[in-house]
């Protein structure tokens, strides 16, 4: 995601359509990656991305510039994607065959996609689902994302040194995994 021109989100927070539409455009991507990353399922991505700029179109008037936009738009999705998983974990209890539906509707390889990428993502997906939210924030972020520990801190609203020790836990839980199940 390239840096959006200041001028472009002062429109936007005017209330210039076009400069939100072009906003939305240059950043929806972003940020239904971030959101599936977290959320792994993408209907659930789709949801969080809506929200996302919904948030962003109420509080666009209240940026300010105290960060970049792309820092601002991670920590807005980090929080609708981990609100989004610990409601879907608060439903998943109340009804079991809910959580089936939802491991059956989950990520399948599209059309078109080889089968060696279809088995990669299915392994990935499989690993970060292993993980609890804030661990799985903090991977994705870091080795998907590819973000600095203080973009990350900020993004998530977090001390640095919580996401060192995050990211720390996820990863021991990653090898744990890897060790339990005899696979390299």
């Amino acid at each position: 995601m390239d840096a959006m021109p200041p001028d472009l989100i002062t429109k936007a927070a005017e209330g210039d359509v076009r400069a939100f539409e072009e906003i939305y455009r240059r950043t929806s991507g972003f940020v239904y990656n971030v959101a599936l990353g977290v959320v792994r399922n993408a209907a659930d991505a789709d949801d969080v991305t809506q929200e996302v700029y919904i948030r962003v179109h109420r509080n666009l008037r209240g940026f300010g510039f105290r960060s970049a936009l792309k820092t601002w738009l991670y920590r807005i999705t980090m929080n609708a994607a981990l609100n989004a998983c610990k409601r879907r974990e608060r439903e998943a209890e109340k009804n079991v065959h809910d959580e089936v539906a939802l491991e059956q509707a989950q990520v399948e390889p599209s059309q078109g996609a080889s089968v060696e990428a279809g088995e990669r993502r299915d392994k990935v997906a499989e690993l970060l689902g292993a993980l609890t939210p804030d661990h799985r924030a903090c991977i994705v972020l870091r080795e998907i994302e590819g973000l600095s520990y203080e973009e990350m801190a900020d993004a998530l609203h977090i001390n640095i040194n919580t996401v060192r020790t995050r990211l720390k836990r996820a990863r021991e839980a990653l090898m744990e995994r890897r060790e339990r199940t005899g696979k390299r």
